[in-house]
């Protein structure tokens, strides 16, 4: 009996690949209906049951393992709901790998099986507090899936929970259980819209995307939500995750349409310059809109096109066609040209993708040609392309047909004419015929060619050739009696219905041009009337009835003969139409007053049919739309609005500038928080009047660098550059904070004007550059904003507090506070001149703990105030090329990084250049030119006027590589020659190092497990497995500091990053004699791995 059900199951499987046990597990309930014979006699009660047995096991490898299988069969499509039961006890699991395939499972048939899944709602609710943040998005997850009315509260509050939850990962899953929710319960739309509303403000990548689907699905209609998002979409635009990239795109040209006014104006003259216009000053803007009158793009629609064109690069087919479809409904006409080339890369994929795209290239074909007539190459068609991708070819290359290329578009018909595939032949020839018709020049040339194929052996293409050499003739039927006779010859081997009454119809209209042919075609049919086809017999009626009118001495008879078969004909339309001809034509007593018009009603004119592209109305549905690509309104679509005549008030999308210390102190409004800064910072300097003085002129003009970044963060013209080599986790930080317009800033710029002055004075050198962080166009948070503030104080006025604690002090510290204040208001660039060499420099950016207890209020960094910034544990006194003299016609330039904090900004790190003219002439103005990627944040040094042969100089740059191993380019540059240059940095140089306490290392590590976690294991040099060389070594890698451990086998290391102060936690435990485990904490999830890597490879080699 086991036997014959073991030979049922495979035989219903037919899985004899799979193993014996598998074949046991991967029975379906389908099974019981194929191979009836044998289920008649057995009954696998012994299904799964080994599955069953694993899960009820103590052991944690068992029920591992089971799911393991379990998973595997959903995954095959093997149906494993009746393991439910089973797999639901083990929900509550202490091992985590275990309890994520539970959910997973329980994702899959929650719906299915609600009761058993309401029995476990309790665990689920306790889920949602767990510290690992993979099971707290699970249990939302299955929670969402359990779709019963009565839960509907309880998923309520979770959804609102966990858009409060410290992960992306969990807001996003939140994100997507608002649409589950609402389609279970619309009445819930107000409160899933404040959650809406909240999730929108993120900051995150990973929830951007997520939350606009949410958007579209709940409320589509509340605009007024995005107006204070919407600079902050368009700039995390490029770092969202493609998915997310299709939803954001396809919202925003809907919000666009609304809000901004047409750019295809007509009437004035568009303004070429609109990128200047978006970037001068309100007063030059005033100036010249009363001058001139032209269109100008509102900044905020330019912001949207800028950057978005980056993503026409895209590796994903629907971004390109959502960036393709954003640009033709937003952009001006001249600028849409852009994505023709992106179009035509996409024709090398996939034939699903290609009918898609060629869908939408034939809608923009018909309004534009000129777009995509320089790839007309591109749609040439191929012989092994399907039927339909051919189709949409021949559509494009007709729409594409001109005077100038018509020849070549003809001659690539004459091909396809004589194609095996006869749908296509036919196809082929329609366009020929709408070539005709649209290019007078070719008409009679077309007309020729379409006759000769009535001598073709095929069928369908004489059918074809007969139906649009008719729809021809319309249009100058007087040249053309010879090709009506040469049809009427033909008419006897043309079986085809269409054809055969296509030639009815012609003999029928123009019967007075061919009098002798027509009443003999009629003859024909008369013989024939009672085996044509029905479409066949109403062309005859009308045929006999017109040779009536005109010929009714040859045909009077042969009229009456065909209205007698009609008038008995089992189609019902055949017998009206005859009976109306009869009473229309032949008078009797009863005929009215119609039969006088019976001539001019069958042979009136009529209008030659216009040949136009089944493509030319569908632009009327949104480009990239499934409404768009079945011709037809599908359920969801949402109809793009027409333009504004004016444009509504752009001030809503301006967003308040939120004070960060709220997020700190909720208690304390803008009014408090600027008391409790200025209380610190007199607690801070009350110890002399000057150093006060000093400290209020080193605050502004931090401060107001900062507001100078979040004002340039707006024209965020570097995204394009950096799309593709950054990714989303590591640009988030940078690209969401440039949502901030110049408008946001300018409410700081008010209350900052004094402070101006003090910025512009000291922080621009002779080359012209702008404050720091001016230049930037993906700004830095206001957290690092404000540590810059902190930190810049550090360096310019209390390193006098620390010389008394430290032995060794560089020279410049000797000065007394009237010369330091002096060379404040000189110049900061000044120090470069004063830079002493790496080794001496060590100890400067050690801070006080006073100063970092002051500092706290006001800091927005995670780390505590115990974690302390401390000097390099090593500095490599290795130096990279930077340009060789040979390159550099004479100029050689070296660089290296001698691990201190950059004097000019907390955010940059320092670059050590060493310049030595290797020529036989003094080389004058060495300085530094364009950057790359503009707007990268860089602090030049002072322009050097003169060096002399065999002489070097030592200069310092600021570079801030917005933790990002990117290199930065830019051009070295002297009098007479510009080189390229560029600088790369090692991950381990991105670190600055601090000291913490082995308890802090703990707690911060905790913070940063999961997706923040990287390891590895490695084989160690025998030299390296010792206290010193291992520190030595991974100082050497990475410029991080030594954390004291009780544990003589376990070696910790902490640091932070330069721009944006992420905390870098890694350790190395020491297990057996030469092998080691690398950990490496960080929420930069690209530094991780990339850190992991040099230090593995560092630590196995001697």
């Amino acid at each position: 009996m086991l036997s014959m059900s073991t030979n049922n199951l495979s035989y219903n499987d037919q899985g004899g690949s799979d193993s014996a046990v598998e074949v046991g597990q991967e029975t379906t309930p389908t099974s019981s209906n194929a191979g009836a014979g044998f289920g008649l006699f057995s009954t696998n009660f012994k299904k799964n049951d080994d599955l069953k047995e694993m899960l009820e096991s103590n052991k944690d490898s068992l029920k591992l393992d089971a799911m393991k299988r379990i998973i595997a069969l959903i995954a095959k499509g093997k149906n494993a709901s009746e393991l439910f039961p089973a797999v639901v006890k083990n929900v509550a699991s202490k091992n985590i790998e275990l309890k994520k395939l539970v959910y997973v499972y329980l994702v899959r048939y929650a719906e299915e099986q609600q009761d058993l899944a309401l029995l476990s709602i309790s665990t689920f609710q306790r889920a949602l507090k767990d510290p690992n943040q993979l099971i707290r998005a699970s249990a939302l997850r299955v929670l969402s899936s359990i779709r019963v009315p009565i839960i509907v509260p309880i998923m309520m509050l979770a959804i609102k929970e966990a858009a409060s939850d410290m992960s992306p990962y969990v807001r996003k899953t939140s994100a997507h259980a608002i649409q589950k929710l609402y389609s279970l319960d619309p009445d819930q739309k107000e409160h899933l819209i404040e959650v809406i509303d909240k999730l929108l403000k993120d900051k995150s990548t990973l929830v951007a995307g997520s939350v606009v689907m949410a958007f579209e699905e709940v409320c589509p209609d509340r605009i007024d939500l995005i107006h204070k998002n919407y600079r902050k979409l368009c700039n995390l635009l490029v770092d969202v995750e493609e998915w997310g990239q299709v939803v954001i795109i396809s919202m925003l040209t809907r919000y666009a349409r609304t809000q901004f006014t047409s750019p295809w104006k007509e009437d004035g003259q568009f303004d070429e310059n609109s990128e200047t216009a978006f970037y001068e000053s309100d007063e030059k803007k005033t100036k010249n809109g009363d001058e001139n009158k032209s269109y100008v793009m509102d900044p905020d629609h330019r912001l949207l096109l800028r950057n978005t064109k980056p993503l026409l690069q895209s590796r994903n087919t629907a971004v390109v066609v959502s960036v393709a479809q954003l640009y033709w409904h937003l952009a001006p006409k001249h600028e849409v040209g852009v994505i023709t080339k992106s179009l035509v890369r996409l024709l090398r994929s996939h034939r699903e993708v290609q009918y898609v795209v060629l869908q939408n290239i034939a809608t923009m074909s018909i309004q534009r040609k000129g777009m995509f007539e320089p790839y007309m190459k591109s749609f040439y068609v191929r012989s092994t392309d399907a039927t339909h991708i051919k189709s949409l070819k021949l559509e494009i290359l007709t729409s594409l047909a001109n005077e100038a290329n018509i020849s070549t578009i003809l001659r690539e018909f004459q091909t396809y004419v004589k194609s095996q595939d006869k749908q296509f032949a036919a196809g082929t020839i329609q366009a020929i015929g709408r070539c005709a018709t649209n290019i007078s020049e070719v008409t009679d040339t077309c007309l020729q060619g379409l006759v000769l194929l009535l001598s073709n052996r095929d069928e369908t293409v004489v059918a074809e050739s007969v139906v649009v050499i008719k729809k021809l003739l319309q249009t100058q039927p007087t040249q053309h009696s010879d090709i009506i006779k040469h049809m009427a010859k033909l008419f006897d081997n043309i079986a085809v219905p269409m054809a055969r009454a296509s030639i009815l119809w012609l003999m029928g209209e123009y019967c007075e041009r061919v009098p002798q042919i027509a009443p003999d075609v009629l003859r024909k049919m008369a013989k024939s009337f009672t085996s044509e086809e029905d479409i066949v017999k109403l062309q005859t009626v009308n045929l006999a009835a017109k040779l009536y009118l005109t010929n009714s001495k040859q045909t009077k008879l042969l009229t009456q003969y065909i209205l007698n078969l009609g008038k008995y004909d089992q189609n019902y339309d055949i017998r009206d139409r005859t009976r109306f001809i009869r009473q229309l034509i032949v008078p009797n007593e009863k005929s009215g007053a119609l039969g006088k018009y019976a001539r001019r009603i069958l042979l009136a004119p009529k209008p030659a049919p216009v040949l136009e592209s089944t493509y030319k109305d569908r632009d009327r549905y949104q480009l990239g739309t499934l409404s768009h690509t079945i011709n037809t309104k599908a359920s969801g679509y949402l109809e793009l609005s027409d333009w504004p005549a004016v444009a509504p008030d752009q001030s809503v999308r301006n967003v308040e500038v939120i004070e960060p210390v709220k997020e700190w102190a909720p208690s304390l409004g803008k009014t408090g928080k600027s008391k409790l800064s200025k209380s610190s910072d007199d607690k801070f300097y009350s110890d002399s009047g000057e150093e006060e003085k000093e400290k209020g002129s080193g605050s502004s003009s931090s401060d107001d660098s900062s507001s100078s970044s979040e004002e340039s963060s707006s024209e965020a013209e570097s995204d394009e550059e950096k799309s593709s080599s950054q990714s989303s986790e590591e640009s988030d930080k940078s690209s969401s904070q440039s949502e901030k317009s110049s408008s946001e800033s300018d409410s700081e710029q008010k209350t900052k004007k004094p402070q101006k002055k003090t910025v512009k004075d000291s922080d621009s050198d002779e080359n012209g550059n702008v404050p720091k962080e001016a230049s930037s166009s993906s700004a830095e948070e206001t957290s690092s904003g404000s540590e810059s503030g902190s930190d810049a104080d550090s360096h310019s006025g209390t390193e006098r507090k620390k010389k008394t604690k430290s032995k060794a002090k560089p020279k410049m510290e000797v000065k007394s506070t009237k010369e330091v204040s002096l060379l404040k208001e000189v110049s900061l660039l000044d120090l470069d001149d004063f830079t002493p060499t790496p080794m001496t420099r060590p100890k400067m950016s050690v801070l006080s703990p006073s100063l970092l207890g002051d500092l706290e209020g006001l800091s927005l960094s995670n780390i505590s105030s115990t974690i302390q910034v401390s000097g390099p544990a090593f500095v490599p006194e290795k130096s990279h090329d930077l340009l060789h003299r040979m390159t550099g016609k004479g100029l050689s330039a070296q660089y290296q990084f001698p691990r201190q904090p950059c004097l000019y900004q907390p955010t940059m790190v320092s670059v050590q250049i060493s310049l030595t003219n290797t020529s036989d002439h003094p080389l004058e103005q060495i300085h530094i030119g364009d950057r790359s990627p503009t707007g990268l944040n860089m602090h030049c040094f002072n322009t050097i006027e003169c060096l002399l042969p065999e002489a070097s100089v030592t200069v310092s740059l600021g570079v801030d590589f917005n933790d990002s191993t990117q290199a930065a380019n830019f051009q070295l540059c002297t009098k007479e020659d510009q080189f390229s240059v560029s600088i790369q940095p090692a991950v381990g140089e991105l670190f600055l190092p601090v000291t913490m306490t082995e308890q802090d290392f703990h707690k911060e590590q905790g913070k940063l497990l999961g997706m923040n976690e990287s390891s590895a294991t490695i084989t160690m040099a025998a030299e390296n497995t010792i206290s010193q060389p291992i520190s030595r070594q991974v100082a050497t890698v990475a410029n991080l500091g030594v954390v004291p451990s009780g544990q003589d086998n376990i070696h910790r290391f902490a640091g932070k990053t330069a721009s944006s102060g992420a905390v870098v936690l890694v350790t190395v435990e020491l297990r057996g004699e030469s092998t080691a485990l690398i950990t490496i904490n960080t929420e930069k999830s690209v530094m991780g791995p990339m850190l992991l890597r040099d230090l593995k490879r560092a630590l196995a080699q001697a």
